[in-house]
């Protein structure tokens, strides 16, 4: 089995510029990252434009849907900024494309210590190789179909709606 990872930026893919205090996008983590985790599936990656997902518009998420549906892998792992993502879900969801498609992001970029993006990615990884063919949230350790999750921006986490 091939996996497909889309990277698409968020929290997860974000910088530290030291010379002004500010998180931006450069190269994608995901690579290295990729090769730390020491995944042994196969993989595709596709990096996509690497944005906040508070930025993202309809063309974007048509671009994923796009890129889903080109793909010929039947897993697929979609990195997302959080904010956005149940939105993101609800385009990919009714499309019915007959593949597992996971999204899943961080809280804290993958490059901050302490970050959730390492454990985040190799739970999306083996949700999206074990699950029935659909379209999910993966994030700390909770799975949510696409059309019952939220994010609760006070508490920081994802929930039922």
């Amino acid at each position: 089995m091939t996996l497909r990872i889309l990277a698409t930026g968020g929290t997860f893919d974000k910088h530290y510029n030291e010379l002004n205090g500010t998180l931006g996008f450069a190269d994608s983590h995901v690579p290295a990252l990729l090769e730390r985790c020491r995944l042994t599936v196969d993989v595709a990656l596709e990096q996509l434009p690497l944005m906040d997902s508070l930025d993202m518009v309809d063309a974007d998420r048509e671009r994923i849907l796009a890129s889903c549906r080109a793909a010929s892998e039947k897993a697929i792992v979609i990195i997302h900024g959080t904010d956005t993502m149940p939105q993101t879900a609800a385009v990919l969801g009714p499309a019915n494309l007959g593949q597992t498609i996971v999204l899943t992001g961080a809280m804290i970029p993958y490059s901050i210590a302490n970050s959730d993006a390492m454990f985040n990615l190799g739970f999306a990884c083996a949700v999206a190789q074990t699950q029935p063919p659909g379209v999910y949230v993966a994030m700390n350790g909770k799975i949510f179909a696409w059309d019952n999750v939220q994010k609760n921006k006070a508490a920081g986490v994802f929930q039922p709606l």
